[in-house]
Parts: C-alpha cells; structure tokens; sequence
C-alpha cells in the first residue's frame, strides 16, 4: 500500500531475476503504492536488511504511489493482496482506463505454491515476516519469468 515493504523487494527481487534470466527483452520494471503516505521514502529498513541477507539491493528504490496512467504504461501491473488489487482497478477506471483492467493481477497468480494468494504484510511483524514475503516473491518471480519466456 505504502511502497515501502513488500512492492519494492517485488522490484528488487525480480529486477535480479530478471537481469539473469530475461537478458533478452527490454523490461521496464517498477514498484509503486496504492496510498502516497511514504512516497519518497526508502523502503522499510526491515524489508532492506532481509532483501540484503538473500542477495538483493533495495538501496535505489524509492516510494511512490501508482498513477492514472501506470497500467496503461506497463504491461502487467501486479498487486500484493486483494485489497491493492481493488485500490488499482478503481483508480483505472475513475482515470477512463477499464480496457487495460486484464493488465491487473495478484503477484502471486504467478506462484507455484497454493497456500497464500496474496503476500502478507509484514510492517507489523516480526523479521521472519519480511523472509516470508521474499520466499513469495522469489517463487511468483520464478513464476513470472517462466510465463514471459513462455510467451515467445
């Protein structure tokens, strides 16, 4: 909601992913929140230190809010949970975009596991909140990268 846990160790996961394994395309990857209380803001220290202790770098992401005009922008705009989800199909159709609301999904519809379908926020928890929301993250960006190869 507020870019700063779970949306930008999205970004930063599969950014690293992706510089491996989609070399090959022109990605434009990004993160944003539903609400704009922490834009400009750096990611929660948590997410950051959980993020560095698997290999990822958050230190260049900064926060903000998604915008009109985002998912006709992107090609995919994907959400951590239910709720961002219906943040973002509302903002898409007050801002006359309804066509592109397919371009609209849960993160983890990429997921292989089928326990969770929407990755939990840990700006409550305790750390083993924020690995949680990588090990997610890293198996719906496994997910994501098999469906855009998948595509070609």
């Amino acid at each position: 909601m507020g870019n700063i846990c779970r949306s930008p160790t999205a970004e930063g996961v599969f950014r690293s992913l992706a510089d491996e394994f989609l070399i090959k395309y022109d990605l434009k990857i990004d993160s944003a929140g539903t609400l704009s209380y922490h834009a400009g803001e750096s990611p929660d220290h948590r997410a950051s230190k959980a993020a560095k202790n698997r290999g990822y770098d958050l230190s260049k992401i900064t926060a903000r809010a998604v915008s009109d005009c985002d998912v006709e922008t992107f090609d995919l705009v994907l959400v951590m949970d239910k709720d961002n989800f219906d943040n973002c199909q509302r903002q898409a159709i007050a801002s006359g975009h309804e066509k592109q609301l397919n371009r609209i999904k849960l993160f983890l519809d990429y997921s292989k596991q089928s326990s969770y379908t929407d990755v939990p926020d840990p700006y409550y928890g305790g750390a083993k909140g924020f690995d949680l929301v990588i090990d997610l993250i890293e198996d719906a960006s496994r997910g994501l990268i098999e469906a855009i190869n998948n595509q070609t």
